[in-house]
């Protein structure tokens, strides 16, 4: 069983860069595409913990699904916002690597050599 997981999605290219980099340190880890593989809303809330960040840290204000909710326009709660990003898996920025009860926003790829 591997140490690190990394949640992402296969067709994001800084996702495959972080992959890579993981493949390349020779690490062994665990590639969750959570579009297959749906975060829960606790399972999401301990990781944003465990990085130290808060939902809107990790909110892609750029998607289209980000302008239908008209979420610029709402003042969620932490709670709430976890509620629409396990929703929508697009809302969260990706990649997210897990090390035992360690956990990076791989933005950019690099980030992820601090778990190695």
């Amino acid at each position: 069983m591997s140490d690190i997981t990394i949640y992402h999605k296969p067709t994001c290219t800084t996702c495959r860069q972080a992959v890579q980099l993981l493949k390349d340190s020779g690490t062994p880890f665990t590639a969750v595409n959570y579009y297959d593989q749906a975060f829960t809303k606790d399972q999401l809330k301990k990781i944003l913990k465990q990085a130290g960040l808060s939902p809107k840290d990790v909110l892609r204000t750029k998607e289209d699904i980000y302008k239908e909710l008209e979420l610029a326009n709402k003042d969620l709660s932490d709670d709430a916002l976890l509620d629409v990003m396990v929703k929508h898996p697009d809302l969260i920025q990706r990649p997210l690597v897990v090390k035992n009860d360690q956990a990076v926003l791989a933005r950019p790829a690099e980030t992820v050599k601090t778990l190695l």
